[in-house]
């Protein structure tokens, strides 16, 4: 058997210590991001224990979607006779092409930053005697109409929200309407820039889901999440 199999003098430890290794990253990183978010979530006012919750709700309200309102849309014209909807029990197909769309609000990417939002802009003017619901509305208005502009509708999935356009435009109206960073700017740009996304892409473009194949929306859902948490992480680094 000599030089056809050989021991470890250390046994299986190194598998070992490659396991707790792997078991180390996957739970440290997660971790470590979630500090260095929350720490500046934390520079909005909130303590480093409310700034996580905050975080954690977002994300974990993301899978959660409120029923608002169905309405009929007008199916795309495909080009052909063949009908592409069947009666679920006759199996007939069904002569008009109007369809309905279920229409959701998302906790994660739309209800929670509203409520954030206001706690922020009514905890501001509590500490500093200064109302910040004009500069608020302006930048809300302007990032609405951009988001608006550069949203598109996916056939099949849903409204997708630029990532970067709406917090880079919130970030500087905070900082241009505010003359300066601080907690103000940065309320400004949160509260701002979130609900901007929420009422430009999800809002404005619902005229236009009327004529699309899509048969579900959720306002702050999938393709605004992302859009509304970065938002918030880049005004909170500003504070």
């Amino acid at each position: 058997m000599n030089g056809l199999y050989r021991l470890s003098p250390l046994g299986s430890l190194p598998v070992f210590a490659i396991i707790a290794l792997i078991v180390l990253i996957v739970l440290v990183i997660p971790l470590l991001i979630l500090g260095l978010i929350g720490a500046a979530f934390s520079r909005l006012g909130f303590s480093w224990i409310e700034a996580v919750a905050v975080i954690l709700l977002m994300f974990l309200g993301s899978f959660v979607n409120i029923p608002l309102w169905t309405f009929r849309r007008r199916e795309a014209n495909t080009g052909t006779r063949t009908p592409v909807v069947f009666d679920a029990f006759t199996g007939e197909p069904v002569p008009d092409e109007r369809l309905t769309t279920e229409l959701s609000i998302n906790l994660g990417g739309a209800v929670i930053p509203f409520l954030v939002s206001g706690f922020l802009l009514v905890e501001v003017q509590r500490l500093t005697g200064e109302s910040l619901l004009l500069q608020a509305g302006i930048a809300l208005v302007i990032v609405a109409l951009g988001t608006r502009f550069f949203s598109t509708i996916i056939p099949g999935y849903g409204i997708r929200a630029p990532l970067f356009v709406p917090a880079v435009s919130a970030l500087a109206l905070g900082l241009l309407v505010t003359g300066g960073t601080g907690l103000s700017a940065a309320v400004v740009a949160f509260a701002g820039g979130t609900a901007g996304i929420v009422l430009g892409a999800g809002v404005f473009t619902l005229p236009a889901i009327k004529n699309s194949s899509v048969s579900r929306v959720s306002i702050g859902g999938a393709g605004m999440f992302g859009a509304v948490f970065f938002c918030g992480l880049l005004a909170a680094l500003i504070a």
